[in-house]
């Protein structure tokens, strides 16, 4: 009885984890080709004979010497930390405000004004990087990372409140009642209750308007065209391209290092980044 359960076991497992394997090789077969090309020679990229998804050739880190030596891109990098961290950090404190306020607060249009809020983030880029171009070049901002650090948090706030407050709205009432019964504040409140008991739904907004903030292209392309003040995104799409010749290498090398710091915060945050979002989608 013990060998038919143990293998039956096995045989759930396996069917379980086999059915994934699809989906495992869909979602990092990209990544595996970026990184397979970023250490490619030129000859063996351009040659239609070798075999694209192996090394037919020794490697090289030829690619990666030029993007780090020949080009600005330690400029873009810096930037491109310096633009998110701001951006992500004047944006959460004030979703969190914001989203908490609208969750927990009753006041005359709030379900409108929460609605507002995220259709207030679903308006699109295009139309918005005109008008704000000339508001940076009024303000003397233009060409500059600074013109990017104020205007991400006019697409993350309200993002991150939208998703804030699903995730508040979870918490118990109780909890905050007892506490305000005991003397405390709304403010107090929010900062010694509500905050600790939050932290996968913040980690979970933290992530999410960081990775927005990293990869956004059309503002950080219209803000800025001076090579040392770009980030990553048009770092890489404008300075590595010449002409018509796309230097696939040397592309995928700095798409390869771009990506690293997102991948690196969802893997030492995955579990706060899952019960974030089951959690903010069970009440809404």
């Amino acid at each position: 009885m013990a060998g038919v359960k143990r293998g039956r076991l096995i045989k759930h497992l396996a069917l379980d984890y086999g059915a994934l394997i699809p989906f495992i090789i869909f979602a990092l077969f990209p990544i595996y080709f970026m990184f397979l090309t970023s250490f490619r020679l030129d000859a063996e990229l351009y040659d239609l004979e070798s075999i694209p998804f192996i090394f037919n050739q020794p490697p090289t880190l030829g690619h990666y010497t030029y993007i780090f030596t020949k080009t600005k891109f330690p400029y873009w990098i810096t930037n491109s930390i310096i633009v998110s961290v701001l951006s992500t950090g004047i944006s959460i404190p004030i979703s969190i405000l914001a989203a908490y306020s609208v969750a927990r607060l009753r006041f005359k249009g709030a379900a409108t004004f929460g609605i507002a809020i995220f259709v207030t983030y679903l308006v699109p880029p295009t139309l918005l990087f005109v008008p704000l171009t000339r508001i940076m070049y009024k303000l003397n901002l233009a060409d500059t990372i600074w013109s990017l650090v104020i205007t991400y948090p006019t697409f993350l706030i309200p993002f991150a409140t939208w998703l804030l407050m699903g995730y508040f709205r979870t918490i118990p009432r109780e909890i905050e009642e007892c506490a305000m019964v005991d003397g405390c504040s709304r403010m107090g409140v929010l900062l010694r209750i509500v905050l600790p008991v939050s932290i996968p739904g913040i980690v979970c907004a933290v992530l999410f308007a960081f990775t927005l903030a990293w990869n956004e292209f059309i503002y950080a392309y219209s803000f800025i065209s001076s090579s040392t003040q770009k980030v990553v995104a048009p770092g890489v799409v404008t300075e590595l391209i010449r002409g018509d010749v796309f230097h696939w290498g040397e592309i995928m090398a700095g798409a390869f290092i771009g990506a690293l710091p997102i991948v690196i915060f969802y893997v030492f945050f995955l579990d706060y980044y899952v019960s974030g979002m089951t959690a903010g989608a069970v009440k809404g």
